[in-house]
């Protein structure tokens, strides 16, 4: 192989490197929902005796929906750092993620899509509860548009069964 293919090679394999600020950014912006949970949590306790059950029900889902979506965060800021970037030095921290240990591009795909369907169940679990304030047209296209999410979830995990099966048969043919 020449040197200039080589250095080539070197040269586009640490080009993932170029994530590493894209990861960066995201623990920001998770600093951001960080903010807005605590923000959220003060109005929450300051207004407690004042709120109806429907109130403190909606605001906690808003609380749970900034946690979902911090979740999303850090699967993405650690497994895409792991499988994209470079791998995690983390077998011996007694606070390493269980997941951590077998994620990989069809893995990562899969806990995304599963935690996307969640945020959006909490996204329509609030408009069901506050449904008599809503035009019955925002709350169909908030249907569908979670049932794609869903669809699309199914859709992703049975690709990847698939794709495994085919890998493993290929394997035991050998």
């Amino acid at each position: 192989m020449s040197r200039f293919v080589r250095s080539l090679e070197g040269f586009i394999f640490a080009s993932r490197w170029l994530q590493a600020p894209l990861y960066l950014g995201l623990i920001v912006a998770q600093s951001v929902y960080v903010y807005q949970f605590m923000v959220e949590l003060s109005h929450l306790v300051a207004q407690a005796g004042r709120l109806s059950d429907t109130d403190i029900m909606l605001m906690v889902l808003g609380l749970i929906d900034v946690v979902m979506i911090a979740n999303l965060l850090i699967m993405v800021i650690i497994g895409g750092y792991e499988t994209f970037v470079s791998r995690l030095d983390l077998e011996s921290h007694p606070d390493q993620p269980e997941w951590l240990s077998h994620v990989n591009a069809g893995v990562l795909k899969i806990k995304l899509a599963t935690a996307i369907v969640g945020i959006s169940s909490i996204h329509l679990l609030k408009t069901f509860i506050n449904a008599d304030n809503l035009p019955d047209r925002m709350m169909m296209w908030q249907v569908i548009i979670h049932l794609v999410f869903v669809a699309s979830a199914f859709v992703l995990a049975w690709t990847d069964r698939l794709m495994n099966s085919t890998v493993s048969m290929g394997k035991t043919a050998h």
